[in-house]
């Protein structure tokens, strides 16, 4: 931690804010013990870089502290404005339904408290430029060019076609230009196709060599099963290299990102394009039919903070329709059934709203 905080401090990270309010990170959450205390790690070195306001590490699911207990400190602290960033790579259920539902529960549980709310990662040429010298890194550890060499891009996975998209995108800006005989995209779950598929995908190009990217943030259960699914399949192909990366993990450019996305979130320039969101179709299709009077001038009922004037959401022109009501159903258990296990399963599925 300490190289890598004097790491920060040599490329002069400042405050992100003039004013000092409280910066809340908020993490996915796992019961994974290395990748919570990675991620608690990470806030603690970006403290350490920016003395100037409270960081707050919490966590959506699966283990503590929670985004409730979170905004109690700040609370507790005398804040009544706070910054609350989503430290995920894409903008699937989590990022827009769940995270903002929890904040809806905070400001009713204190009435006036103002909460700004950033956006994901996203497809960000930070993350590609961090990518791109990971696999030069990985070329310095191998004989075999890339010419010879197939990339096996792994993705999360989610139940948003948008965020699934853009997995997709970034692999494939990732791969343009790189050299690479080919490129194949896989996810550890929910979407389809899984990771043996995608390795089956990859056979495909008779490759001497196969680079398992895990687009992932931290350590954890998903990311150790991406690890174990490449050494068996090195055991069952010994006559091809297959190196496995490790996930992006703490790396100074993700400090530059969350200093990005937390000016962009105060400041009020947070700004998706949705046109393609899953929710927005949702409660377009629910308006069609209506006159323009009958049009209701926000569609959903949690105050995402789009560009005229509320402070809790991603900057969207649209409402999302997701009226929830605040029961935590978010939780998923990496041991249980599969309910998408099935491609046709999720094909089925993928476009409800919850």
């Amino acid at each position: 931690m300490t190289e890598l905080t004097t790491s920060l401090r040599r490329t002069g990270i400042r405050s992100i804010m003039t004013d000092p309010q409280p910066l809340l990170l908020v993490g996915h959450g796992t019961r994974d013990a290395d990748g919570r205390q990675t991620f608690l790690d990470f806030a603690n070195a970006f403290q350490a870089s920016d003395l100037s306001r409270p960081v707050i590490p919490c966590f959506l699911e699966l283990t503590d502290p929670s985004i409730q207990a979170g905004v109690d400190l700040c609370v507790e602290k005398g804040y009544r404005e706070m910054t609350a960033l989503p430290v995920l790579l894409f903008a699937a259920r989590h990022n827009k339904y769940d995270v903002t539902n929890e904040l809806d529960i905070a400001r009713q549980r204190h009435p006036g408290i103002k909460i700004h709310y950033g956006r994901h990662f996203g497809v960000s040429p930070l993350l590609i430029d961090l990518w791109r010298d990971r696999l030069a890194a990985a070329d310095q550890q191998s004989d075999i060019p890339r010419e010879e060499s197939v990339l096996l891009f792994v993705g999360r996975g989610a139940s948003d076609p948008d965020a699934n998209g853009d997995v997709y995108k970034l692999a494939r800006l990732l791969w343009e230009g790189s050299g690479f005989k080919g490129l194949e995209v896989c996810f550890s779950g929910i979407t389809h196709p899984r990771l043996d598929p995608g390795f089956d995908r990859v056979w495909t190009w008779n490759p001497k060599r196969v680079v398992v990217l895990p687009h992932f943030l931290f350590t954890g259960v998903l990311v150790k099963r991406i690890q174990d699914t490449a050494e068996r399949q090195q055991r069952h192909r010994p006559d091809v290299q297959i190196q496995s990366l490790a996930e992006i993990g703490l790396d100074p450019i993700l400090f530059d990102l969350v200093r990005d996305r937390a000016q962009e979130a105060q400041t009020g320039q947070v700004m998706m394009n949705c046109e393609t969101c899953k929710f927005r179709r949702a409660v377009s299709q629910q308006l069609v039919g209506l006159g323009q009077d009958d049009l209701p001038s926000h569609a959903h009922g949690h105050d995402h903070g789009h560009a005229h004037g509320h402070d809790h959401g991603h900057g969207h022109g649209h409402g999302h329709g997701h009226g929830h009501g605040h029961g935590h159903a978010h939780g998923h258990n990496h041991d249980a059934p599969d309910p998408y296990a099935q491609e046709a399963d999720y094909h089925d599925r993928v476009w409800q709203v919850p």
